[in-house]
């Protein structure tokens, strides 16, 4: 009897949320322990994707400079789709993006990737602190971040982490508010939204919510 194939050697098209995570965690796991194997990352892989991509999941994460994700989780050209903003603080481009990986890609995955040490989530917490607002673009991020930090001061976190951690929670369950083409996938299980939380001492990337069980049938 022959055995199934791994998920990496599996097309995109047929991973399962739960799938798709494994290969990430394998590389986030391969990168913490400095065995990262660089994977498609040559000219054969480049002149591949010249007129095509299928990317096996979608990475909504922070622009903080430490959270490189193709790094992070040890994954190469046409591997992830990835989006970017201080806070990955979501707005009309970021929903429209994701909706394209979702509806047009098919990815079955999108993680929502947070981070320790969040300049975006401290400069909210100390604005939510003092009373005083920032000025210019910065204020619109403090606006969008606030009901993170409002909502873990009110379950008795005042910590940095912790906020962190229920910014990440929150970003991801707007998702699935904010957009019926993502909520509709995850409705139909064709996609999963998983929030993970980086830290940047070890490299590690934990989950703190996820719409599904990530586990994988044995």
């Amino acid at each position: 009897m022959t055995s199934s194939p791994s998920p990496a050697e599996v097309s995109p098209a047929e991973l399962s949320p739960a799938d798709a995570w494994q290969r990430l965690a394998d590389g986030n796991r391969r990168f913490v322990s400095g065995q990262s194997q660089h994977p498609n990352q040559d000219a054969a892989r480049r002149t591949a994707l010249v007129n095509e991509q299928h990317p096996f999941a979608v990475i909504f994460g922070c622009s903080d400079s430490r959270l490189a994700a193709e790094i992070i989780f040890d994954v190469g050209l046409g591997d992830v789709f990835v989006i970017r903003t201080a806070g990955q603080v979501i707005d009309d481009a970021v929903l429209g993006s994701l909706e394209y990986s979702v509806a047009v890609l098919a990815v079955p995955l999108i993680v929502v990737l947070g981070h320790d040490s969040c300049g975006a989530v401290t400069a909210t917490r100390d604005a939510v602190d003092s009373g005083e607002m920032p000025t210019g673009f910065i204020r619109d991020l403090v606006e969008r971040i606030t009901p993170s930090v409002l909502t873990a001061k009110r379950g008795g976190h005042q910590d940095l982490p912790s906020m962190i951690d229920e910014h990440v929670r929150q970003t991801a369950a707007r998702l699935g508010d904010n957009s019926r083409v993502i909520a509709e996938a995850v409705e139909a299980g064709r996609t999963a939204v998983v929030g993970v939380s980086y830290h940047l001492e070890d490299g590690s990337g934990v989950v703190v919510s996820t719409t599904t069980p990530l586990t994988t049938p044995a």
